[in-house]
């Protein structure tokens, strides 16, 4: 039973994180559903650990470009185009609200949040707001266009990823769109984005999972998150590309009423 919840979470720990559907969510809805007990400190780690694994894999060769930009050395970034001399250090000014608030936030992160009803509210609403940003609005800023003000107000976006169902995703490739960054570039910079979130929340909490011990049920968690994860952000790329953000603002609501009609008949 613990091998096949670790397949399931690492699942949508993979899924979640990088498809703008909210992974915390749903992290607390499957258990939550099903009458699973908490899977523990060491899982969660492990997750985020299979996470970083994926977009460290997908997006190698871009970090490698914005280090090396970020010090006079001109690497071609993605589609052939060197990223901008500045890009590693809006990254870091967007990261620092995320990090604030899961800092400030973490102990309601844990309690208070976790609660289905808020979570349904949450994919309802940020589900919306992608939906109608995708559809109202004409993005046509690149990647390499991004500016200072785009980066402090995404990475707001970013902060609020802390309440469970807003998803970390969603809501930076919200606000990207808001700010006229178009679908690819959205979700582009909304992954480099995530790559030291996760890393800090790996880094922090590494240390349970060596003293609870990887067995088996973690490391199939970090691998299944890692597979996962990796798929998600080639295949989020490739569809919004050609298609729209409009299929997970439908998955977001379908699944917002499921939880309020359980949540009824409990």
């Amino acid at each position: 039973m613990e091998l096949l919840q670790a397949i399931v979470l690492g699942t949508i720990q993979g899924l979640g994180e990088f498809l703008p559907i909210s992974s915390s969510g749903h992290l607390i809805l499957v258990p939550w559903f099903f009458g699973w007990t908490d899977q523990g400190l060491a899982i969660d780690v492990a997750l985020h650990f299979g996470t970083l694994i994926a977009v460290l894999l997908y997006f190698g060769k871009d970090w490698v470009a914005i280090l090396m930009t970020a010090f006079r050395r001109n690497v071609a970034g993605p589609f052939g185009m060197p990223y901008p001399s500045n890009f590693l250090w809006l990254l870091v000014v967007a990261t620092i609200p995320g990090a604030v608030a899961g800092y400030v936030l973490e102990d309601y992160a844990e309690t208070v949040f976790r609660n289905p009803l808020l979570v349904a509210t949450t994919l309802s609403i940020v589900g919306y707001l992608l939906f109608w940003s995708d559809k109202h609005l004409h993005a046509r800023k690149k990647l390499q266009e991004i500016s200072w003000a785009d980066t402090l107000v995404i990475g707001m976006a970013q902060a609020l990823a802390i309440i469970p169902g807003v998803s970390r995703s969603g809501s930076t490739i919200t606000a990207a769109l808001l700010l006229g960054i178009d679908r690819v570039s959205a979700a582009r910079f909304s992954f480099l984005l995530s790559t030291p979130i996760i890393f800090g929340a790996t880094v922090m909490k590494l240390r349970s999972l060596f003293a609870a011990g990887a067995g088996v049920p973690e490391l199939t968690a970090i691998l299944t998150a890692a597979l996962t994860g990796y798929l998600a952000i080639a295949s989020l790329i490739k569809f919004v590309a050609t298609v729209s953000y409009k299929v997970f603002f439908w998955y977001r609501l379908g699944l917002a009423f499921v939880i309020v009609t359980v949540c009824y008949l409990r």
